[in-house]
Protein backbone atom coordinates (compact mmCIF):
# COMPACT_ATOMS: atom_id res chain seq x y z
CA UNK A 1 0.00 0.00 0.00
CA UNK A 2 2.85 2.35 0.89
CA UNK A 3 4.54 1.57 -2.41
CA UNK A 4 1.32 2.29 -4.33
CA UNK A 5 0.81 5.54 -2.47
CA UNK A 6 4.42 6.57 -3.02
CA UNK A 7 4.13 5.64 -6.68
CA UNK A 8 0.97 7.73 -7.08
CA UNK A 9 2.54 10.71 -5.32
CA UNK A 10 5.71 10.44 -7.39
CA UNK A 11 3.69 10.07 -10.59
CA UNK A 12 1.62 13.13 -9.67
CA UNK A 13 4.74 15.19 -9.04
CA UNK A 14 6.27 14.09 -12.36
CA UNK A 15 3.04 14.83 -14.25
CA UNK A 16 2.69 18.22 -12.58
CA UNK A 17 6.31 19.14 -13.30
CA UNK A 18 6.01 17.85 -16.86
CA UNK A 19 2.84 19.91 -17.41
CA UNK A 20 4.49 23.04 -16.04
CA UNK A 21 7.64 22.54 -18.10
CA UNK A 22 5.68 21.68 -21.24
CA UNK A 23 3.44 24.75 -20.99
CA UNK A 24 6.43 27.01 -20.33
CA UNK A 25 8.38 25.62 -23.30
CA UNK A 26 5.43 25.72 -25.71
CA UNK A 27 4.47 29.24 -24.67
CA UNK A 28 8.06 30.38 -25.08
CA UNK A 29 8.07 28.90 -28.59
CA UNK A 30 4.79 30.65 -29.49
CA UNK A 31 6.15 33.98 -28.21
CA UNK A 32 9.30 33.50 -30.28
CA UNK A 33 7.17 32.90 -33.36
CA UNK A 34 5.10 36.00 -32.60
CA UNK A 35 8.26 38.09 -32.19
CA UNK A 36 9.57 36.87 -35.55
CA UNK A 37 6.24 37.53 -37.30
CA UNK A 38 5.99 41.05 -35.86
CA UNK A 39 9.66 41.98 -36.22
CA UNK A 40 9.03 44.26 -39.20
CA UNK A 41 6.53 46.43 -37.31
CA UNK A 42 7.75 46.33 -33.71
CA UNK A 43 9.37 44.53 -30.80
CA UNK A 44 7.47 42.19 -28.45
CA UNK A 45 9.09 41.54 -25.09
CA UNK A 46 8.20 39.39 -22.07
CA UNK A 47 9.90 40.48 -18.86
CA UNK A 48 7.94 39.00 -15.95
CA UNK A 49 7.99 35.29 -16.70
CA UNK A 50 5.50 32.61 -17.75
CA UNK A 51 3.33 30.65 -15.32
CA UNK A 52 0.45 28.19 -15.62
CA UNK A 53 -2.17 26.35 -13.56
CA UNK A 54 -3.89 22.96 -13.77
CA UNK A 55 -7.25 24.51 -14.59
CA UNK A 56 -6.00 25.28 -18.11
CA UNK A 57 -4.55 28.77 -17.75
CA UNK A 58 -1.24 30.24 -18.88
CA UNK A 59 -0.13 33.70 -17.73
CA UNK A 60 2.49 36.05 -19.16
CA UNK A 61 3.47 38.92 -16.88
CA UNK A 62 4.92 42.33 -17.72
CA UNK A 63 4.85 42.08 -21.50
CA UNK A 64 5.72 45.07 -23.67
CA UNK A 65 4.94 45.95 -27.29
CA UNK A 66 7.05 48.69 -28.90
CA UNK A 67 5.67 49.69 -32.28
CA UNK A 68 8.26 51.28 -34.56
CA UNK A 69 5.69 53.87 -35.68
CA UNK A 70 4.94 55.11 -32.14
CA UNK A 71 7.11 57.05 -29.74
CA UNK A 72 5.78 55.25 -26.64
CA UNK A 73 5.51 51.48 -25.94
CA UNK A 74 2.36 49.64 -24.89
CA UNK A 75 2.80 48.05 -21.45
CA UNK A 76 0.82 44.87 -20.66
CA UNK A 77 0.79 44.08 -16.96
CA UNK A 78 -0.76 40.60 -17.27
CA UNK A 79 -1.87 38.50 -20.25
CA UNK A 80 -3.88 35.36 -19.46
CA UNK A 81 -5.17 32.63 -21.77
CA UNK A 82 -7.81 30.32 -20.26
CA UNK A 83 -8.92 27.19 -22.11
CA UNK A 84 -10.80 25.26 -19.40
CA UNK A 85 -8.57 22.20 -19.04
CA UNK A 86 -4.85 21.34 -19.04
CA UNK A 87 -5.20 19.02 -22.03
CA UNK A 88 -6.92 21.72 -24.10
CA UNK A 89 -4.24 24.21 -23.08
CA UNK A 90 -1.42 21.92 -24.21
CA UNK A 91 -3.24 21.13 -27.46
CA UNK A 92 -3.83 24.82 -28.16
CA UNK A 93 -0.21 25.76 -27.53
CA UNK A 94 0.99 22.83 -29.60
CA UNK A 95 -1.20 23.81 -32.58
CA UNK A 96 -2.49 27.40 -32.23
CA UNK A 97 -4.13 27.35 -35.67
CA UNK A 98 -6.94 25.16 -34.30
CA UNK A 99 -8.30 27.17 -31.41
CA UNK A 100 -10.78 25.36 -29.14
CA UNK A 101 -14.50 26.03 -29.24
CA UNK A 102 -14.32 27.91 -25.95
CA UNK A 103 -11.48 30.07 -24.61
CA UNK A 104 -10.84 33.41 -22.97
CA UNK A 105 -7.97 35.89 -23.41
CA UNK A 106 -7.69 38.74 -20.92
CA UNK A 107 -5.22 41.62 -20.69
CA UNK A 108 -4.97 43.52 -17.41
CA UNK A 109 -3.16 46.75 -16.54
CA UNK A 110 -2.52 47.72 -20.15
CA UNK A 111 -1.23 51.28 -20.54
CA UNK A 112 0.44 53.66 -22.96
CA UNK A 113 1.75 57.09 -22.01
CA UNK A 114 0.80 59.98 -24.28
CA UNK A 115 3.15 62.49 -25.85
CA UNK A 116 2.33 65.61 -27.90
CA UNK A 117 3.58 63.73 -30.97
CA UNK A 118 2.83 60.01 -30.81
CA UNK A 119 3.92 59.06 -34.36
CA UNK A 120 7.52 58.97 -35.57
CA UNK A 121 8.65 61.65 -38.02
CA UNK A 122 9.03 59.17 -40.87
CA UNK A 123 5.37 58.15 -40.49
CA UNK A 124 4.05 61.70 -40.88
CA UNK A 125 6.74 63.04 -43.24
CA UNK A 126 5.02 62.07 -46.49
CA UNK A 127 1.22 62.40 -46.34
CA UNK A 128 -0.83 60.83 -49.10
CA UNK A 129 -2.06 63.79 -51.13
CA UNK A 130 -4.32 61.49 -53.16
CA UNK A 131 -6.12 60.13 -50.11
CA UNK A 132 -9.90 60.36 -50.06
CA UNK A 133 -11.60 63.04 -47.98
CA UNK A 134 -11.82 61.67 -44.39
CA UNK A 135 -15.28 60.61 -43.29
CA UNK A 136 -15.05 62.57 -40.04
CA UNK A 137 -12.75 65.33 -38.82
CA UNK A 138 -12.61 66.58 -35.25
CA UNK A 139 -10.37 69.61 -34.81
CA UNK A 140 -9.28 71.59 -31.76
CA UNK A 141 -7.21 74.08 -33.77
CA UNK A 142 -7.97 77.15 -35.89
CA UNK A 143 -7.49 75.11 -39.06
CA UNK A 144 -10.51 72.73 -39.17
CA UNK A 145 -8.54 70.24 -41.28
CA UNK A 146 -6.11 69.63 -38.43
CA UNK A 147 -7.36 66.56 -36.56
CA UNK A 148 -7.41 66.26 -32.79
CA UNK A 149 -4.12 64.86 -31.51
CA UNK A 150 -2.60 63.23 -28.46
CA UNK A 151 -1.33 66.66 -27.42
CA UNK A 152 -4.93 67.85 -27.19
CA UNK A 153 -5.80 64.86 -24.99
CA UNK A 154 -2.90 65.71 -22.69
CA UNK A 155 -4.08 69.31 -22.37
CA UNK A 156 -7.53 67.93 -21.52
CA UNK A 157 -6.00 66.11 -18.53
CA UNK A 158 -5.52 62.65 -20.08
CA UNK A 159 -1.78 61.88 -19.67
CA UNK A 160 -2.11 58.21 -20.61
CA UNK A 161 -4.57 55.53 -21.67
CA UNK A 162 -5.01 52.66 -19.21
CA UNK A 163 -7.46 49.80 -19.23
CA UNK A 164 -8.29 46.10 -19.44
CA UNK A 165 -9.35 43.92 -22.35
CA UNK A 166 -11.27 40.65 -22.50
CA UNK A 167 -11.70 38.56 -25.67
CA UNK A 168 -13.94 35.53 -25.11
CA UNK A 169 -14.92 32.80 -27.55
CA UNK A 170 -17.96 30.66 -26.77
CA UNK A 171 -19.85 28.15 -28.93
CA UNK A 172 -22.53 30.77 -29.57
CA UNK A 173 -20.64 34.06 -29.95
CA UNK A 174 -17.42 36.02 -29.88
CA UNK A 175 -17.32 38.78 -27.29
CA UNK A 176 -14.87 41.66 -26.89
CA UNK A 177 -14.84 44.07 -23.97
CA UNK A 178 -12.44 46.98 -23.57
CA UNK A 179 -12.59 49.22 -20.49
CA UNK A 180 -10.38 52.28 -20.07
CA UNK A 181 -10.01 54.59 -17.14
CA UNK A 182 -10.83 57.98 -18.67
CA UNK A 183 -11.67 57.38 -22.31
CA UNK A 184 -14.70 55.12 -21.99
CA UNK A 185 -15.45 51.53 -22.88
CA UNK A 186 -16.35 49.35 -25.84
CA UNK A 187 -18.38 46.13 -25.93
CA UNK A 188 -18.76 43.95 -29.01
CA UNK A 189 -20.91 40.84 -29.33
CA UNK A 190 -20.72 38.79 -32.53
CA UNK A 191 -23.23 35.92 -32.61
CA UNK A 192 -22.14 32.67 -34.33
CA UNK A 193 -18.64 34.04 -34.96
CA UNK A 194 -15.57 31.82 -34.72
CA UNK A 195 -12.10 33.36 -34.47
CA UNK A 196 -9.13 31.49 -35.93
CA UNK A 197 -5.63 32.52 -36.91
CA UNK A 198 -6.66 32.13 -40.54
CA UNK A 199 -9.44 34.74 -40.45
CA UNK A 200 -7.76 37.07 -37.95
CA UNK A 201 -6.96 39.64 -40.66
CA UNK A 202 -10.34 39.31 -42.45
CA UNK A 203 -13.08 40.12 -39.90
CA UNK A 204 -15.86 39.54 -42.46
CA UNK A 205 -14.89 35.84 -42.55
CA UNK A 206 -15.56 35.32 -38.84
CA UNK A 207 -19.31 35.07 -39.25
CA UNK A 208 -22.34 36.55 -40.99
CA UNK A 209 -23.25 38.92 -38.15
CA UNK A 210 -24.83 41.27 -37.35
CA UNK A 211 -22.41 42.55 -34.73
CA UNK A 212 -23.71 44.50 -31.76
CA UNK A 213 -21.37 47.32 -30.72
CA UNK A 214 -21.85 49.46 -27.60
CA UNK A 215 -19.77 52.57 -26.90
CA UNK A 216 -19.67 54.46 -23.60
CA UNK A 217 -17.57 57.62 -23.49
CA UNK A 218 -17.28 58.07 -19.66
CA UNK A 219 -17.74 61.82 -20.04
CA UNK A 220 -14.93 62.18 -22.59
CA UNK A 221 -17.05 63.87 -25.28
CA UNK A 222 -18.25 66.61 -22.93
CA UNK A 223 -14.67 67.37 -21.93
CA UNK A 224 -13.54 67.25 -25.55
CA UNK A 225 -16.30 69.51 -26.86
CA UNK A 226 -15.73 72.07 -24.11
CA UNK A 227 -11.95 72.05 -24.65
CA UNK A 228 -12.10 72.21 -28.45
CA UNK A 229 -14.74 74.96 -28.40
CA UNK A 230 -12.51 77.03 -26.14
CA UNK A 231 -9.39 76.45 -28.23
CA UNK A 232 -11.15 77.37 -31.49
CA UNK A 233 -13.02 80.34 -30.01
CA UNK A 234 -16.42 78.84 -30.82
CA UNK A 235 -19.49 77.89 -28.84
CA UNK A 236 -19.88 74.17 -28.17
CA UNK A 237 -22.85 73.95 -30.54
CA UNK A 238 -20.88 75.76 -33.28
CA UNK A 239 -17.90 73.41 -32.82
CA UNK A 240 -20.20 70.39 -33.06
CA UNK A 241 -21.79 71.94 -36.13
CA UNK A 242 -18.36 72.14 -37.74
CA UNK A 243 -17.93 68.42 -37.09
CA UNK A 244 -21.31 67.73 -38.72
CA UNK A 245 -20.29 69.77 -41.78
CA UNK A 246 -17.10 67.68 -42.03
CA UNK A 247 -19.19 64.47 -41.88
CA UNK A 248 -21.47 65.76 -44.64
CA UNK A 249 -18.43 66.59 -46.79
CA UNK A 250 -16.93 63.14 -46.21
CA UNK A 251 -20.18 61.43 -47.20
CA UNK A 252 -20.63 63.72 -50.21
CA UNK A 253 -17.17 62.69 -51.45
CA UNK A 254 -18.51 59.12 -51.39
CA UNK A 255 -21.71 60.09 -53.26
CA UNK A 256 -23.86 59.71 -50.13
CA UNK A 257 -26.09 61.95 -48.06
CA UNK A 258 -26.97 61.44 -44.39
CA UNK A 259 -30.53 61.61 -43.11
CA UNK A 260 -31.36 64.57 -40.82
CA UNK A 261 -31.75 62.18 -37.89
CA UNK A 262 -28.29 60.70 -38.46
CA UNK A 263 -26.74 64.18 -38.48
CA UNK A 264 -28.66 65.13 -35.34
CA UNK A 265 -27.46 61.95 -33.59
CA UNK A 266 -23.86 62.65 -34.53
CA UNK A 267 -24.14 66.24 -33.33
CA UNK A 268 -25.63 65.12 -30.01
CA UNK A 269 -22.86 62.56 -29.51
CA UNK A 270 -20.18 65.20 -30.13
CA UNK A 271 -21.66 67.54 -27.53
CA UNK A 272 -22.90 65.13 -24.84
CA UNK A 273 -21.49 61.66 -25.44
CA UNK A 274 -23.25 58.92 -23.48
CA UNK A 275 -24.04 55.33 -24.50
CA UNK A 276 -24.39 54.47 -28.16
CA UNK A 277 -25.38 50.98 -29.28
CA UNK A 278 -25.62 49.95 -32.91
CA UNK A 279 -25.61 46.94 -35.25
CA UNK A 280 -22.79 46.42 -37.72
CA UNK A 281 -22.37 44.17 -40.73
CA UNK A 282 -18.62 43.69 -41.41
CA UNK A 283 -19.24 42.23 -44.86
CA UNK A 284 -21.14 45.28 -46.19
CA UNK A 285 -19.48 48.36 -47.66
CA UNK A 286 -20.99 50.79 -45.12
CA UNK A 287 -20.76 48.31 -42.20
CA UNK A 288 -24.51 47.78 -42.15
CA UNK A 289 -25.65 51.40 -42.33
CA UNK A 290 -28.69 51.27 -44.68
CA UNK A 291 -28.45 53.07 -48.02
CA UNK A 292 -31.93 53.95 -49.28
CA UNK A 293 -32.46 54.79 -52.95
CA UNK A 294 -35.63 56.53 -51.81
CA UNK A 295 -35.72 58.51 -48.56
CA UNK A 296 -39.27 57.40 -47.82
CA UNK A 297 -38.77 53.64 -48.20
CA UNK A 298 -36.31 51.18 -46.70
CA UNK A 299 -34.90 49.89 -43.45
CA UNK A 300 -33.48 51.96 -40.59
CA UNK A 301 -30.21 51.40 -38.80
CA UNK A 302 -30.64 49.62 -35.46
CA UNK A 303 -29.31 52.35 -33.18
CA UNK A 304 -30.06 53.18 -29.54
CA UNK A 305 -28.77 56.28 -27.77
CA UNK A 306 -28.81 56.24 -23.96
CA UNK A 307 -31.25 53.33 -24.05
CA UNK A 308 -33.76 54.90 -26.49
CA UNK A 309 -34.16 53.79 -30.09
CA UNK A 310 -33.32 56.34 -32.80
CA UNK A 311 -35.51 56.09 -35.94
CA UNK A 312 -34.82 57.26 -39.49
CA UNK A 313 -31.05 56.73 -39.44
CA UNK A 314 -29.93 55.96 -43.01
CA UNK A 315 -27.96 57.18 -46.03
CA UNK A 316 -29.18 58.20 -49.47
CA UNK A 317 -27.09 57.91 -52.66
CA UNK A 318 -26.58 61.19 -54.53
CA UNK A 319 -25.07 62.18 -57.85
CA UNK A 320 -21.62 63.66 -57.50
CA UNK A 321 -21.06 67.03 -59.11
CA UNK A 322 -17.52 68.06 -59.90
CA UNK A 323 -16.77 71.24 -57.93
CA UNK A 324 -15.98 74.37 -59.92
CA UNK A 325 -12.37 75.44 -59.67
CA UNK A 326 -12.00 78.33 -57.18
CA UNK A 327 -11.27 81.75 -58.60
CA UNK A 328 -7.70 82.89 -58.13
CA UNK A 329 -7.24 85.46 -55.42
CA UNK A 330 -6.12 88.89 -56.54
CA UNK A 331 -2.54 89.80 -55.85
CA UNK A 332 -2.45 91.83 -52.62
CA UNK A 333 -1.42 95.42 -52.96
CA UNK A 334 1.84 95.94 -51.08
CA UNK A 335 1.67 99.27 -49.23
CA UNK A 336 4.77 101.50 -49.19
CA UNK A 337 6.86 100.80 -46.12
CA UNK A 338 7.28 103.58 -43.55
CA UNK A 339 10.09 103.15 -40.98
CA UNK A 340 8.14 105.29 -38.51
CA UNK A 341 5.02 103.09 -38.60
CA UNK A 342 4.60 99.59 -37.15
CA UNK A 343 1.95 97.58 -38.98
CA UNK A 344 1.26 94.32 -40.82
CA UNK A 345 3.50 93.71 -43.83
CA UNK A 346 3.04 90.74 -46.18
CA UNK A 347 5.85 88.27 -46.74
CA UNK A 348 6.29 84.81 -48.25
CA UNK A 349 5.87 81.54 -46.33
CA UNK A 350 9.24 80.42 -47.70
CA UNK A 351 10.89 83.22 -45.70
CA UNK A 352 8.98 82.49 -42.48
CA UNK A 353 12.16 81.24 -40.84
CA UNK A 354 13.51 84.82 -40.87
CA UNK A 355 10.77 85.91 -38.45
CA UNK A 356 11.10 83.44 -35.56
CA UNK A 357 9.92 85.03 -32.33
CA UNK A 358 8.04 87.80 -34.15
CA UNK A 359 4.33 88.43 -34.13
CA UNK A 360 2.81 87.03 -37.31
CA UNK A 361 -0.62 86.57 -38.86
CA UNK A 362 -1.57 83.90 -41.39
CA UNK A 363 -4.71 83.56 -43.48
CA UNK A 364 -5.79 79.98 -44.13
CA UNK A 365 -7.45 78.58 -47.22
CA UNK A 366 -10.77 78.56 -45.34
CA UNK A 367 -10.44 82.37 -44.76
CA UNK A 368 -9.68 81.95 -41.03
CA UNK A 369 -6.96 84.17 -39.55
CA UNK A 370 -4.45 82.94 -36.97
CA UNK A 371 -2.35 85.48 -35.10
CA UNK A 372 0.40 84.89 -32.56
CA UNK A 373 4.14 84.47 -31.98
CA UNK A 374 6.05 82.39 -34.55
CA UNK A 375 7.67 79.58 -32.54
CA UNK A 376 9.20 77.25 -35.13
CA UNK A 377 9.32 76.57 -38.87
CA UNK A 378 9.64 73.08 -40.31
CA UNK A 379 9.68 71.60 -43.78
CA UNK A 380 5.90 71.12 -43.94
CA UNK A 381 4.44 73.23 -41.16
CA UNK A 382 5.05 76.08 -38.77
CA UNK A 383 3.97 76.66 -35.17
CA UNK A 384 2.24 79.79 -33.91
CA UNK A 385 1.86 80.30 -30.15
CA UNK A 386 -1.33 81.92 -28.89
CA UNK A 387 -2.07 83.12 -25.37
CA UNK A 388 -4.72 80.92 -23.72
CA UNK A 389 -5.79 81.21 -20.06
CA UNK A 390 -2.63 83.03 -19.04
CA UNK A 391 -0.26 80.69 -20.89
CA UNK A 392 0.87 79.95 -24.43
CA UNK A 393 -0.28 77.05 -26.61
CA UNK A 394 1.58 76.39 -29.87
CA UNK A 395 -0.53 75.29 -32.84
CA UNK A 396 1.07 73.54 -35.84
CA UNK A 397 -0.27 74.84 -39.18
CA UNK A 398 0.41 73.18 -42.53
CA UNK A 399 2.18 75.52 -44.95
CA UNK A 400 0.03 74.36 -47.83
CA UNK A 401 -3.04 75.63 -45.95
CA UNK A 402 -1.64 79.19 -45.73
CA UNK A 403 -2.73 81.67 -48.42
CA UNK A 404 -1.21 84.80 -46.86
CA UNK A 405 1.64 85.37 -44.41
CA UNK A 406 2.11 88.74 -42.63
CA UNK A 407 4.57 90.10 -40.07
CA UNK A 408 3.96 92.89 -37.55
CA UNK A 409 7.03 95.12 -37.86
CA UNK A 410 8.31 98.55 -38.70
CA UNK A 411 8.74 99.40 -42.36
CA UNK A 412 12.07 99.24 -44.05
CA UNK A 413 13.62 102.48 -45.27
CA UNK A 414 13.50 102.94 -49.03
Amino acid sequence: MKRLLSFLILTGIVVFAGFKAGVWWLMDQRLSEARAALSETGVLEERGGISSSLDGRVIVRKARWEDFRLTQPLQLGLVELETGSPVTLLTTLLNPESLPVQWRLSVEQASINLEPTMFRNWVTAAPDEAAQVPLTTLSCAPDPRQQISSGDLMRMGVPDIRGDLVLEQTPGALRLELNTRETGSLELTWPDARLTLGNLNTPAALGPGPVRLTLRDAGLMRRMSAYCARETGLEVSAWAGRGVVALEAGLRARALEASPQLLALYRQWLMEGGELSLSLSPASEMLGLPVRPNQEEGADWEVTYNGAGVPDVFLTPIQQVAPEPPAKALEPVVPPEDPEVEQWYPDTVERAGDWLGHRVRVTLSNDNDVEGRLVSVGERDLEIARTVAGGEVAYPILMRAITQFEVWRRGRPE
